[in-house]
């Protein structure tokens, strides 16, 4: 049964660790949304690019992006999708801040390519995994990310190889 959508909902597509990858695959699951974002990890431009023919992107840098396209990104971010902050960064290990006291209703982060929605102190945790090439025996996912109001519902999409 599919659930209506309600106007004030947003989908964002949440994405990560794609290093040059964009699967064809993962583009028909983000097929949609309001929003994408990527946590990092992009792999060369052409990849936001891509993403960007099917929704606008918010992009950050992560460990493994190089050249002067990749400088231009920041590497955090913070994102204010209907009435929630999500806060973006690539590696939750370099989280330097207390997320719920500074407000923040998700953390998105990439970089270990494990899919994982988490809840800690009122705070969302999401890592969507990795939709570029796979890595050791780690599922090749991506996360769809409803939002409505400061509400904020999340699940893990594996994509076929």
């Amino acid at each position: 049964m599919t659930r209506a959508r309600r106007d004030s909902e947003k989908r964002v597509g949440v994405v990560s660790d794609t290093h040059g990858l964009l699967r064809p695959q993962a583009v028909a699951a983000l097929g949609g949304v309001d929003l994408i974002v990527h946590a990092g990890d992009i792999g060369a431009p052409e990849v936001l690019d891509g993403l960007r023919e099917l929704a606008p992107v918010i992009a950050i840098r992560g460990n493994n992006d190089r050249g002067s396209w990749a400088e231009r990104l920041p590497t955090t971010e913070v994102v204010e999708v209907g009435g929630a902050l999500l806060y973006l960064v690539h590696d939750v290990g370099d989280l330097d801040l207390d997320p719920a006291a500074a407000g923040f209703h998700a953390v998105v982060s990439g970089h270990s390519h494990r899919p994982s929605v988490d809840q800690r102190g009122g705070v969302l945790l999401l890592n969507p995994g990795s939709i570029g090439p796979r890595r050791f025996t780690l599922p090749i996912a991506l996360a769809l990310l409803r939002v409505d109001g400061a509400k904020l519902d999340a699940r893990i999409v594996e994509i076929p190889s």
